[in-house]
């Protein structure tokens, strides 16, 4: 995978080091000096520490995190003693930087933060579900559930192919035993079903008899 980084520097030119090293590595970069140039189009950040220690990291590094994108300090061995990992950067880089280094630690930045990324979302077929946020879009619209409905669709949504009972679903949901009829159930499924589903675009099955299920490959919008 190629890699395009923004480096951030605001105290003229950046290590010469470092940018023949990400030449030489085939990694392509931009130069930026002000925090809201670096945007989603690039897969990293890094700042050059090189000159000042501490300045700029802090909202850089807020701004990294918005994007969910890694940030990464370069700076010299002697200034290492006041690397902050509370700076919010992912990892650094010692100058001057050695040929290989720098596009291996910015390739293990990336998977980090993809890794912590996904942990916060799960994405089937045209859904995606911000566990974090309590958010549902179905191909890129925002989908508006209660409570109840979302608990349903990431129960069954992280669990594809795996029959639920409705007596299971009343149980995991709803948090009780239920001994009654399990219209509950139905009714939750069928709203969830409208507000999730499009024509040709089923996600939730039903298992007649027993319960439902989400599908092992839901279909991808056209």
């Amino acid at each position: 995978m190629s890699y395009h980084v923004a480096i951030f520097s605001k105290d003229g030119d950046p290590d010469t080091g470092l940018l023949r090293a990400l030449e030489e590595e085939g990694v392509t970069f931009a130069l930026v000096t002000e925090v809201e140039h670096v945007t989603k189009e690039y897969q990293a950040a890094v700042i050059d520490l090189s000159i000042s220690p501490q300045r700029d990291v802090h909202p850089l590094g807020q701004r990294c995190q918005e994007l969910a994108i890694p940030l990464l300090c370069a700076l010299p061995s002697r200034h290492l003693a006041r690397y902050d990992h509370s700076w919010g950067a992912t990892d650094f880089i010692v100058l001057p930087a050695r040929v290989g280094e720098v596009s291996a630690r910015i390739r293990q930045a990336t998977r980090q933060s993809m890794g912590q990324a996904n942990e916060k979302t799960l994405e089937v077929g045209d859904l995606r579900i911000d566990l974090e946020r309590y958010e549902v879009f179905n191909r890129g619209r925002r989908v508006l559930l209660t409570f109840k409905e979302y608990q349903l669709l990431c129960l069954l949504a992280s669990n594809p192919g795996r029959v639920f009972s409705r007596e299971i679903l009343l149980n995991q949901i709803w948090e009780y035993d239920y001994f009654g009829g399990t219209r509950s159930v139905d009714v939750h499924i069928r709203r969830l079903r409208s507000k999730v589903e499009d024509p040709g675009q089923a996600y939730i099955e039903t298992v007649w008899n027993v319960g439902y299920r989400f599908r092992d490959q839901p279909p991808k919008g056209g």
